[in-house]
């Protein structure tokens, strides 16, 4: 189990909580404030325990507000990141897995791919980046275009519970 090393969340009061963990799920503070909302004691201290009570609020919450998590997540290279308008999260992890050094081709590539996954799925796709690269990322694209919807949705909130717990160990 890992600790948070300065961090204590049992010991944050709701303003605190929420000013630290409210941007662990992209534009969704909603998360952070179920959690606090169900009662924080010492346990939530360890980042495995924060981060499953995290994904259990994620995981039960309606469809409507899933979708609505998914769809505040940007396209990986995309316009917004060519444009500089990601949050600083997302921007660190697209160049973390060099999705800012795309040649020409594979900027076409990455536009085609997410404009046919959003026609199809009616949102973005989604891939914790970290440790990975950019071709492995069209590779994993590639594979998951031919999801059902039902199951790209699935792993959709499932690798947005990777990002949360990336940005949980950043802290």
């Amino acid at each position: 189990m890992s600790h948070f090393k300065t961090l204590t969340p049992s010991t944050l009061d709701r303003a605190e909580f929420m000013s630290v963990f409210g941007n662990i799920y992209e534009h969704s503070p909603w998360v952070a404030e179920r959690v606090y909302d169900q009662g924080i004691d010492n346990h939530l201290d360890q980042i495995e325990n924060l981060h499953a009570q995290m994904s259990a609020a994620l995981l039960g919450a309606n469809r409507d507000e899933q979708q609505a998590l998914i769809n505040a997540h940007p396209d990986l290279a995309g316009k917004a990141a060519l444009r500089g308008e990601l949050t600083s999260a997302s921007s660190a992890e697209q160049a973390g897995a060099g999705l800012d050094q795309c040649t020409p081709e594979e900027l076409v590539r990455f536009t085609v791919l997410n404009e046919t996954y959003k026609a199809k799925f009616g949102f973005p796709f989604i891939m914790a980046v970290k440790g990975s690269n950019r071709h492995l990322i069209l590779q994993a694209f590639e594979e998951r275009i031919r999801h059902t919807p039902e199951q790209e949705f699935a792993c959709a909130l499932s690798e947005i519970n990777k990002i949360a717990l990336f940005r949980l160990q950043q802290l």
